[in-house]
């Protein structure tokens, strides 16, 4: 005779069966959610953004050069930093301060200040939201790029396109919820984009890499010249009527349903992306908008181009790379007048299409490199790396727009006011997207694990 029940049992038979309908209800979300795990979530409050683009400006943009002026910095130059600078920098960085080569103005009813390499740029401050007190650990490239995009120095965490599609899904079921065009292969390379533990899903999808010129960068795979779509189907049942009957006798592995869905997603995506990318219907005022078949501008132009096409396709997070060329540990003025002729019309571009389509106000646009540089001179007219002190900008999404949020001390070396760490970028992004950073857990080798760790402050002082 049976003297116990299970807890099935007890849930069927207890409360009226309350709670196996509970349980049941329960039980075929989570079968539904990991049957499609890209399918759109609501997230654990409202959201001020639906998407977001982050222009990264790989190398480390010098702040003091760019929308950080510093009058006292131009007042002192050549003279010497009156403070101990940074531990930890290059050899060869003194305490010499070195003005900026360049004249700033102040711009819009904001009255913000930027240096004229961003001509373009400057009419928009308005809508710009500048984080000036940002600060972060890593000394190096590597460190530092892979806090940016993970919020992990040295270990393997997902991305933080991965957490948002992990958290809220996707909104175009017929395109991955994360995409990089012309990704960095350096500096943690794939990692930046990657999925860690998260499953496989939630990875992001590379389209070119930043060896590419992006006219010729594909999604790897996209096509099968040898079979016909209907043919390519029959195969992929097949194969997929394998892959679902070992994971029924298994007992299930979100790593095989992870497959399963990317299969899917793979054949859906033959059809909606070579559209997407295909941009030869944008109309030519759109195309000298973001400096498309101009030089400099034609490369980063059409990431631009894209990522706002993959913006009104529904992607979640869209990231654009300007790698690697923003470490000028020497010859500043040269390449940084370089670097923001090819980004400056672009950037601007994208801005104005956005709010021209009236994307910008559920779009949250990021730009920033993984540091800053010193205001101190590297050898004769370079700027060492700088992580104690740098800007970011941000924009739409539910951020002030011409607002300046932090400071830098006199010379724009260490944050000094309202400072924001990386972790509180993150915590910020998150929230914006209708996330909660301490509720976004993943639980992997029996910790709950976050994109923040076990830190970071949302700035609502930013929020609209």
């Amino acid at each position: 005779m049976k003297t116990h029940l299970t807890r099935r049992e007890l849930l069927r038979s207890a409360a009226a069966g309350f709670g196996w309908l509970a349980w049941t209800g329960l039980a075929t979300e989570a079968a539904a959610e990991a049957a499609n795990p890209l399918a759109p979530r609501a997230g654990h409050h409202p959201a001020r953004a639906q998407r977001i683009i982050f222009l990264f400006m790989h190398g480390g943009p010098s702040q003091v050069d760019t929308f950080d002026y510093k009058p006292t910095l131009q007042q002192r130059d050549g003279q010497e930093l009156p403070f101990s600078p940074a531990k930890l920098v290059s050899q060869g960085t003194g305490r010499r301060l070195m003005a900026s080569p360049w004249q700033f103005r102040q711009y819009g009813e904001s009255g913000a200040w930027v240096s004229e390499l961003f001509p373009e740029l400057a009419k928009h401050v308005d809508d710009l939201c500048f984080i000036k007190g940002m600060h972060t650990e890593g000394q190096s490239h590597g460190q530092a790029v892979l806090q940016l995009h993970t919020g992990a120095q040295n270990l393997t965490r997902p991305s933080v396109g991965s957490w948002v599609v992990y958290g809220l899904g996707t909104e175009n079921q017929d395109l991955p919820g994360f995409v990089t065009i012309c990704p960095t292969r350096s500096h943690g390379g794939v990692q930046n984009y990657g999925n860690a533990f998260l499953p496989a899903a939630y990875q992001g999808t590379a389209i070119g890499s930043a060896n590419t010129p992006v006219s010729s960068a594909q999604i790897r795979n996209i096509s099968n010249p040898k079979l016909t779509l209907a043919q390519q189907r029959r195969q992929l049942d097949f194969l997929q009527a394998i892959n679902r009957a070992h994971n029924d006798r298994i007992g299930g592995d979100d790593r095989i349903e992870g497959i399963i869905e990317s299969y899917e997603l793979a054949f859906r995506m033959q059809a909606s992306v070579p559209r997407l990318t295909d941009i030869s219907r944008e109309s030519k005022e759109t195309l000298k908008l973001y400096g498309i078949d101009e030089k400099p501008t034609d490369d980063f132009g059409r990431q631009c181009l894209l990522a706002r096409r993959f913006a009104e396709a529904g992607v979640r997070y869209i990231q654009v790379s300007h790698s690697f060329k923003w470490d000028q540990h020497s010859g500043l003025k040269a390449a940084h007048e370089r670097n923001a002729r090819e980004v400056d019309k672009p950037i601007a571009g994208l801005l104005t299409d956005l709010k021209a389509r009236g994307l910008l106000d559920d779009t949250l646009v990021l730009w920033g490199g993984e540091f800053g540089r010193t205001p101190v001179a590297q050898g004769r007219d370079g700027r060492d790396h700088n992580p104690q002190g740098f800007t970011m900008w941000l924009a739409g999404g539910g951020v002030k727009g011409g607002f300046s949020y932090g400071a830098t001390d006199e010379f724009g070396y260490y944050a000094v006011h309202d400072k924001v760490h990386m972790h509180d970028l993150h915590a910020t992004l998150l929230w914006l997207m209708g996330l909660d950073h301490e509720k976004l857990t993943y639980r992997y080798a029996g910790r709950d694990f976050r994109l923040t760790d076990v830190y970071g402050r949302v700035v609502h002082d930013i929020m609209a």
